[in-house]
């Protein structure tokens, strides 16, 4: 289906939006600045960025993607997403990095000129979901709401007690729509008794950063709920330079946008939440531990990739990319990651705790 013939149809057009602001510091030193983690194969053949494009590619109803990302990374999100066959419909540059509400303004500005009823399928670069399918049921669910002016978030059904991520309390089906549920709360990282708690009352869905509403729906809330930032993204996205290539929103204008997430500054406002829980093999990769626990893994539960060898141990994650050979010898639940630029070995229980550490190494070198 062309993009014409969807939108003379009785179904809105979804556009997917992928931000790819990230700076992946938790699965450093293989991600660094110059590179962060969308934009390397850690799964699979594909990039993750490339993963996510790939979601809605070629399916009937859905846009090009628009992209949100930075100067820094304008080289890499072109040739990735044109290695993976596909093109954007618009690259948006953010000056500097303003949090997700800013991001997503961008786009739902940029789009509400253009196409009224356009919805947004809002995506993470750096998600992995094992299960397409699943997520395209979820997506289908969420449509009529979204349609109906409701901003619908995924809600990810939890296989554990995560300290790591937010989490969304489900409440009762919306009318006529049995698989979508208001939002009765959103809850921060909990502790790991409170996500236990929350994970017994079978209520409480892991909040995935994904979310599919109009363009006009977000936009309307922006303005009510966060006017600030709707300021600074309105008069950022009506003085872009548009070359063709790029979108780039004016930067002084983009300065005053408030650095918020989508969640702070909208989501936990809204009484126009809905939230739509899904099993779709769904992970952040956010951690070394994370992409232990999503790789095939030896008979002694570890992983070696590259010039390593793990001898008499078990439970570790060994990675040679472009570093020097390793050599382990009864290591136990460990994480070795060598490359050029880095080194990183650390217990894997330890994973939660790299961000401050990987930060501190980036200054030292100069790099952040």
């Amino acid at each position: 289906m062309s993009q014409n013939d969807a939108m003379q149809g009785a179904e809105a057009l979804i556009y997917p939006v992928i931000l790819s602001g990230g700076a992946g510091t938790r699965l450093w030193p293989l991600s660094r600045p110059d590179t962060p983690k969308q934009f390397l194969t850690l799964l699979g053949t594909r990039t993750m960025m490339q993963e996510t494009v790939a979601r809605t590619a070629d399916r009937a109803g859905f846009a090009a993607p628009l992209v949100v990302s930075g100067e820094r990374h304008v080289a890499l999100v072109a040739r990735q997403i044109r290695e993976a066959g596909s093109e954007a419909a618009a690259i948006f540059l953010e000056p500097e990095g303003r949090n997700t509400a800013g991001a997503i303004a961008l786009a739902a500005y940029w789009l509400a000129e253009r196409d009224a009823e356009a919805l947004m399928l809002v995506m993470p670069s750096d998600h992995a979901i094992a299960d397409v399918e699943s997520f395209h049921r979820a997506i289908a669910a969420a449509r009529p709401a979204a349609e109906a002016g409701r901003l619908v978030t995924f809600g990810i059904r939890p296989t554990h007690a995560e300290t790591g991520y937010g989490y969304i309390e489900v409440g009762g089906a919306l009318p006529d729509m049995r698989d979508v549920h208001h939002v009765v709360a959103f809850v921060e990282k909990p502790p790991l008794e409170k996500a236990r708690a929350l994970i017994g009352t079978g209520r409480h869905c892991w909040n995935g950063g994904i979310f599919l509403f109009s363009a006009r729906a977000y936009v309307a809330e922006l303005e009510r709920l966060a006017p600030d930032v709707a300021d600074a993204c309105r008069a950022a996205t009506r003085a872009a330079q548009d070359d063709g290539d790029y979108i780039r929103p004016d930067a002084a204008a983009f300065a005053a946008c408030p650095s918020i997430s989508i969640d702070y500054a909208i989501m936990e406002k809204t009484d126009r939440a809905a939230v739509v829980p899904v099993d779709m093999g769904w992970s952040d990769v956010g951690s070394w531990q994370a992409l232990w626990a999503l790789k095939e893994r030896d008979g002694q539960d570890s992983i070696c990739e590259g010039a390593a060898i793990d001898m008499d141990g078990h439970g570790n994650l060994v990675i040679v990319d472009g570093g020097p050979p390793v050599g382990t010898m009864g290591m136990r639940d460990c994480v070795i990651v060598s490359t050029a630029s880095g080194v990183l070995v650390m217990p894997r229980e330890r994973s939660g705790d790299i961000r401050a550490l990987a930060e501190a190494m980036l200054k030292r070198l100069g790099e952040s």
